[in-house]
């Protein structure tokens, strides 16, 4: 058997079927032998037997169930053939292609969501704007334009606010914003 098949979508099929179809005549055969040996054992007494018919029963239930129990286990085998080839599908071979789906999906999902905030932050501007009272002349919708300069002198914009003690003076250091201490 070469290993290196089992690796591949048909050598693994092939292996499984043949281990599944094997396990699937193994549990008919032990299911056979275990009816043929109760009906046998049924038949059979053995010497010192005291309820004849009872014990019969019993024995041939006792042996029969060791051999329900192989005819079991065989066709549990079957299923995990089975189960083998669908889990190797399942994770080895198709996995590529669903998580090419998944990132496709994912990157699909963030389009959308970056569409709609983009839209919700546009129709969010819009209300502002036309909230914020639009003058007559403009339409509503539109985004104002800048104000003119007319609050700030264009040579030194920091004398346009007063300080807030003594503003009438003007400061040429940070000293000066600072009340002067004793000196010691």
């Amino acid at each position: 058997m070469d290993i290196n098949a089992l690796f591949t979508d048909e050598g693994l099929r092939a292996f499984t079927a043949t281990v599944r179809d094997q396990h699937v005549r193994d549990a008919q055969q032990y299911g056979q032998i275990a009816d043929i040996v109760r009906r046998r054992l049924e038949q059979t007494p053995v010497e010192g037997d005291r309820w004849v018919w009872a014990a019969k029963k019993i024995r041939a239930w006792k042996v029969s169930r060791q051999l329900k129990a192989m005819q079991k286990a065989s066709g549990e085998a079957a299923s995990k053939a089975e189960a083998l080839y669908a889990t190797y599908v399942n994770e080895v071979l198709e996995l590529p292609q669903r998580r090419a789906v998944a990132e496709a999906k994912k990157l699909e999902r963030k389009n959308r969501q970056q569409a709609a905030v983009g839209a919700a932050v546009a129709s969010s501007l819009n209300r502002t704007v036309t909230a914020l009272g639009t003058p007559q002349e403009q339409a509503p919708g539109v985004v104002p334009q800048a104000r003119s300069a007319e609050f700030v002198a264009p040579d030194n914009p920091w004398q346009q606010w007063p300080m807030a003690a003594g503003g009438e003076r003007s400061t040429s250091t940070i000293n000066d914003y600072f009340p002067k201490g004793e000196q010691g």
